[in-house]
């Protein structure tokens, strides 16, 4: 039986409502097909299968809220897709793989674990040798189905790639490179240091033979699927064999955990001597974490924990106890990825006992004892919403000013090119013309198309204008963002937020059309009042709030005379727009709505 687990959905997605479900039990799926759609803070996104084979058992129901790695449902007679990027970890998670510094030995159960006549198999990692052949006691069917797992790249492969470091990271820093001409490597021997925008990573390599040429060089920006070096011709260029068999069967487990600690009484040491931990090291100083998560392990003596050097390492480094960490692998074994997970646990928690801004939600009182009330849980774009807006207004000091624009002569202009507009898929509206207006007001005042970092105490200025509308929708309020408004004419505009729009409405955006935005818009004129307070979608700085235009008499030529007559709201952060920049900011805004002639509907 093989279990299908939520994927990763995206940069700070943990979870989603499973709003509708596409199997049921008994049904046939292969790989790549759509099995769930997930309700995420940002968009309706469809869920591909990574398995093939039948569906045994559904472990989710639709309405329920659903976190990534929680498993959807099993399968029998099943396998793994090719596509899944994941095989490694996983080979790690079965067999106990170790990638640990030279030197460090591992111990791992033989395939007949549990039976009289096993012996326990001691392995040692050697990075700088090729892999060690499988052990006599595997069979070749064990062989066969850890080669399957644990090779990450193709039979005769002659060369060495970038391999997909995370969600949204398509390329890093080399800091450092472990290789040169002439050296031998083996699958899984760290090559290189990454640097990438959240932290410096090794890169494993993922073929074994003789290093014949390095393609790159230390300081130079690396991309995925970049060739790091090549192997010389007549080396083993297929990935190494497991050093261990693999456990293929829930029922070995026990049997498996009986000779882990076998092993360890034939060396007539305990598991700590086996696995001996690195020295004790401090955490790097790029790592910022509020508390500490875990008691650092050797505080006080325990029971021994089944864990590979490199994983204990990594648990020490994330400030966790090693022994509160649940093993997924053979016999409670623990691996990167059972760290990460109580990493990811241990801080979801956090985060939901305090928020961003470190100030408490307050405590309500029982609304019961005065009627009926009723509950019902905050969902997707509404608890999002919820989040970023408490956010916002925490952190933002925010002051609005306030303007009018008349825009008789502008109405005049848009009916004039409302055909053209409908001809491309849109429609002429106020907002966008007030697109076109905003980009060329965020140019003469680049402040207002910047962001503030606190942190390192800098004013981020943005070398490119993406404006966000903020659409309403029966799920809540969802902000598609128009990237190069700039560069675009009017009639270009109207068409494209006519379209983000209606995709809005209907769930299909994604999240690239929701990220980027430097400046927003929002207009409540088709719903009516005469000004509003918007606040600022961080971390932006400042955000143009349109309410509905109305005929107001001007003083005009020495006389009153009836004009249309648009309300202005600005709403900005004040850490770093000053109210006299607000004003002047505004009123660009305001005359540019007042002289359409300055604008080109033409580009």
């Amino acid at each position: 039986m093989t279990e299908f687990k939520l994927p990763e959905l995206g940069e700070n997605v943990h979870q989603g409502d499973l709003v509708r479900l596409m199997i049921s039990p008994g049904a046939s799926i292969t790989e790549g097909q759509t099995v769930m759609e997930l309700e995420t803070d940002k968009a309706v996104v469809e869920v591909p299968s990574s398995l093939t084979g039948t569906v045994k058992e559904v472990r989710v129901k639709e309405g329920e809220k659903v976190k990534v790695g929680q498993v959807i449902f099993t399968i029998e007679n099943g396998a793994k897709g090719k596509s899944q990027t994941s095989a490694a970890k996983k080979t790690e998670a079965v067999e106990g793989k170790t990638n640990g510094p030279k030197s460090e030995k591992s111990v791992a159960p033989p395939e007949n674990a549990g039976s009289e006549n096993s012996s326990p198999v001691i392995a040692t990692s050697t990075p700088k040798k090729s892999p060690e052949a499988s052990s006599p006691s595997e069979t070749p069917k064990a062989a066969a189905t850890t080669q399957d797992v644990s090779s990450s790249a193709p039979s005769g492969a002659s060369e060495c790639k970038l391999p997909e470091l995370g969600e949204n990271i398509t390329q890093g820093d080399l800091v450092r490179l472990m290789i040169a001409p002439g050296d031998s490597v083996s699958q899984g021997q760290p090559i290189m240091e990454l640097e990438t925008d959240k932290a410096v990573i090794e890169v494993p390599s993922s073929v074994t033979g003789v290093v014949k040429d390095i393609r790159v060089k230390q300081g130079e920006k690396v991309k995925v699927g970049q060739v790091i070096f090549t192997l010389q011709a007549g080396s083993s260029a297929a990935p190494g064999a497991s050093k261990h068999a693999p456990v293929e069967h829930a029922s070995e487990q026990h049997g498996a955990r009986l000779s882990f600690q076998a092993a360890i009484e034939a060396e007539g040491k305990t598991e700590e001597e086996v696995l001996p931990p690195d020295p004790p090291q401090t955490r790097p100083a790029d790592f910022s974490m509020p508390v500490q998560l875990g008691k650092v392990a050797g505080t006080e003596h325990r029971d021994p924990i089944p864990a590979a050097p490199h994983v204990r390492r990594l648990a020490r480094e994330l400030g966790l106890d090693i022994h509160e960490v649940k093993g997924t692998g053979p016999g409670g074994r623990i691996s990167e990825d059972d760290v990460k997970a109580h990493s990811k646990t241990l801080l979801g928690s956090m985060a939901a006992r305090a928020p961003e801004t470190g100030l408490p939600h307050p405590k309500l009182p029982d609304f019961s004892k005065w009627g009926k009330v009723e509950r019902v849980s905050m969902r997707g774009v509404r608890r999002k919403t919820a989040e970023h807006l408490w956010q916002a207004w925490n952190t933002i000091p925010h002051v609005t000013q306030q303007d009018k624009a008349d825009i008789t002569e502008l109405e005049q202009l848009r009916a004039r090119f409302a055909p053209k507009a409908q001809e491309a898929g849109g429609k002429m509206t106020v907002t966008a013309i007030a697109l076109k207006v905003c980009a060329s007001a965020l140019k003469v005042f680049p402040q207002f198309n910047a962001s503030i970092d606190m942190a390192t105490e800098e004013i981020v200025y943005k070398q490119y204008i993406h404006i966000g509308v903020a659409v309403d929708t029966d799920r809540g309020l969802l902000v598609p963002v128009i990237h190069d408004v700039d560069k675009k004419n009017i009639v270009e505009l109207a068409a494209e937020l006519t379209q983000l729009s209606k995709k809005a409405k209907e769930k299909k955006l994604t999240p690239d059309e929701m990220s980027g935005g430097t400046f927003t818009i929002t207009n409540l004129g088709g719903i009516g009042g005469t000004g509003f307070s918007p606040i600022v979608n961080f971390p932006e700085v400042a955000i143009l709030g349109l309410s509905r235009s109305s005929m107001e008499p001007v003083w005009m030529n020495g006389k009153f005379e009836p004009r249309q007559v648009i309300p202005l709201s600005l709403s900005y952060d004040h850490r770093l727009i000053d109210g006299a920049d607000a004003a002047r900011f505004l009123r660009w805004i305001a005359e540019a709505f007042e002289q359409p002639f300055l604008l080109s509907v033409q580009g």
